[in-house]
């Protein structure tokens, strides 16, 4: 990076704060903004008609049947939300130590997605490849006798489950179980299916967070995956090299778009696979991170508003493309009001 500063004149010459005396001109020279399309809405869905059940974690953040549902795709094409992000709340009823259920063409996620894109064929439509939703025991995959993640098995039902969610008319994809090779073997099944429109937005650097506790409790894993852990397939939160490695590999195998999870924790992973690759990059601002904002706007301590765009902000000067976001809604009321 070039040094600036041989090309700047002493003060008074030099006056940084010229720029930073009017609101015009702050508008004029700032080099980052935040918009509707940078959003989207991962929304938490579960059976039922007329259900609506609070996540006493995530003030605000509710999970809600397929009738109930609609009503937000609609406020999300209204305020300019591109996406939104389905996440399933599985009747333990069907959960199985393999996780079957996921796989299921006329399972809760199939019919979602297509009835939204039924009734909303403009939003688009993002779906979670992964089986803990799905799990009696909470974690990604099939385990052996030991407890521990069986890979390749696991992305046999990783494949059939995208499978079923793209033969059901969603637009994008998102593998979040960090098992080895499951892109490239995602993206060879769409293609031989004739799916070859469905984009894949893969969690590539997605680490074993202490952040991820309220969505937990949302899907229902958390009571499954009780004193467990993910450590042995997420990644090391002490690491950032390997983070491009496995963007890379995501990369290779044939993902359109890579994330970075959590957000704020990790915005210096975020820049170094801007700068790296060059491709559409994806930052999620997880529960956790929504949790504290909230909690710490709830005792008045912070302004919700001023601190919840900032963050956002932070993630786009990072590098970010765009940002999953629980707060997506808000935010985009809140740049409308301010228009």
């Amino acid at each position: 990076m070039t040094d600036p500063t041989p090309f700047l004149q002493q003060f008074p010459a030099t006056r940084m704060r010229r720029n930073r005396r009017d609101d015009f001109t702050r508008r004029m020279v700032r080099e980052h903004s935040l918009s509707p399309d940078d959003l989207i809405y991962p929304v938490f869905v579960h059976e039922g008609s007329g259900k609506r059940q609070a996540v006493p974690s995530m003030p605000g953040v509710e999970r809600l049947s397929l009738d109930l549902l609609l009503p937000v795709a609609e406020r999300c094409l209204a305020l300019g939300v591109p996406c939104m992000a389905l996440f399933p709340v599985i009747d333990p009823a069907l959960k199985t130590p393999d996780g079957a259920e996921a796989a299921n063409p006329d399972g809760l996620v199939p019919r979602v997605v297509s009835e939204l894109k039924k009734r909303f064929p403009e939003l688009g439509v993002l779906t979670d490849v992964a089986l803990d939703p799905y799990t009696s025991h909470g974690q990604d995959g099939v385990l052996d006798d030991e407890g521990y993640v069986i890979n390749d098995r696991t992305v046999e039902i990783l494949v059939r489950q995208a499978q079923v969610q793209a033969q059901a008319g969603v637009d994008i994809v998102a593998p979040s179980d960090m098992m080895d090779g499951r892109i490239g073997a995602i993206r060879q099944a769409l293609e031989s299916g004739g799916a070859i429109h469905t984009r894949i937005m893969a969690y590539s650097a997605k680490y074993a967070s202490g952040f991820y506790g309220p969505f937990r409790d949302a899907v229902g894993s958390a009571a499954n995956l009780g004193k467990g852990n993910k450590k042995n397939y997420q990644m090391d939160p002490a690491n950032s090299d390997e983070a491009l490695r496995e963007v890379a590999l995501d990369l290779q195998e044939g993902a359109d778009m890579v994330m970075v999870k959590p957000g704020m924790p990790y915005l210096d992973i975020v820049r170094r696979v801007k700068d790296t690759f060059r491709v559409p990059t994806f930052v999620y601002q997880v529960s956790g991170e929504y949790a504290m904002l909230k909690a710490a706007a709830a005792n008045g301590w912070l302004d919700e508003r001023q601190v919840v765009t900032e963050s956002l902000l932070a993630m786009r000067r990072a590098g970010a493309d765009g940002i999953l976001t629980y707060f997506s809604l808000d935010v985009a009321q809140w740049l409308r009001d301010a228009r």
